[in-house]
């Protein structure tokens, strides 16, 4: 098992070597200016003389490679650079605003399991009945609708009609964070109960159910010492991907609602070509997707003999 981690941890920075040289060229490909846009939106007219000063001291004259070896090496100190807007420090703005990112995923996280994973054993039980054609309606629904309609309309029916929560989020507080919360949660359930419940009919249509139930197992110590046990593995993945979507990808739900966490401070950058933090915003994507794979791999290490002797047999 230690090797079996060094040696994936070891896999591991190569991976994050190419996302760090492909991030960093298509920011610089991206065909806009940082010192242009700065300048644009102060609204004066500066020389072009003052433009290739700027571009020095930002050090954007240089050649590409001489760039991302400076930026590398400054990543590696744990230094990700200066913002070209605000002219602040990315790592500390980067990390203020990284509890209001985690709380959120948390929230989201834990409502998805109080929906999905009942509801998906629900269905799965009352196959081809009305509670099952019920919960695959609704899954189907709000699965098909985008988060930001969805966003809207909660702030419509709660925030504004019925006035149980702040129409924008000024504070990190449980109270402001159950909107944005709820959005992303309905769209995770809806598809998760599917894939729960396809994993339970899987499941119980194996000979081990029918067996059980000969020998007079009741059904419901056959569902949750066999059943749901043999599910883990899948709704341990559906909950990992869960959990690099939502620290990843919350950039549209925290721009609708003003959250002050890392995903608005990325559209902010974007729209600023604010290049360092964008880069940070994709380091720390990529980070948590490589490190919630490298999490899911050890968990069905250990939650699964059969990986384990596989491994070991060859």
């Amino acid at each position: 098992m230690r090797n079996h981690i060094l040696r994936r941890l070891l896999q591991l920075i190569p991976i994050l070597l190419v996302i760090t040289f492909l991030s960093f060229a298509m920011m610089r490909l991206a065909g806009s200016d940082a010192v242009l846009q700065k300048m644009e939106n102060t609204g004066m007219v500066v020389s072009q003389e003052v433009v290739d000063a700027a571009r020095a001291e930002l050090g954007l004259d240089r050649p590409f490679l001489v760039q991302y070896g400076v930026w590398l090496a400054r990543l590696l100190r744990g230094d990700m650079g200066t913002s070209y807007i605000s002219g602040q420090e990315v790592l500390p703005a980067f990390l203020s605003r990284l509890p209001a990112t985690l709380l959120l995923a948390a929230v989201s996280i834990l409502l998805t399991i109080l929906f999905s994973i009942p509801l998906g054993i629900l269905a799965a039980v009352r196959q081809n009945r009305f509670t099952d054609y019920l919960i695959r309606l609704a899954s189907f629904v709000g699965n098909s609708l985008p988060n930001f309609f969805v966003a809207l309309l909660l702030l419509y029916l709660f925030a504004i009609r019925l006035g149980w929560f702040p129409v924008l989020s000024r504070e990190v507080t449980l109270q402001n964070v159950m909107l944005p919360a709820s959005t992303l949660a309905i769209a995770m359930s809806a598809k998760y109960t599917r894939q729960v419940r396809a994993a339970v009919l899987e499941e119980l249509g194996k000979d081990y159910v029918a067996g059980a139930k000969a020998r007079g197992v009741p059904f419901r110590v056959t569902l949750v010492k066999s059943v749901l046990r043999s599910c883990l593995a899948t709704i341990l993945t559906l909950l990992t991907l869960s959990v690099g979507s939502l620290l990843g990808g919350t950039a549209v739900v925290e721009s609708i609602f003003l959250w002050d966490g890392v995903g608005k401070l990325a559209v902010d950058a974007i729209q600023m070509r604010d290049y360092p933090i964008i880069q940070a915003y994709v380091m720390w994507m990529a980070i948590i997707y490589v490190c919630v794979n490298l999490v899911t791999d050890l968990s069905y290490r250990a939650l699964d003999p059969r990986i384990r002797l596989g491994g070991g047999q060859r």
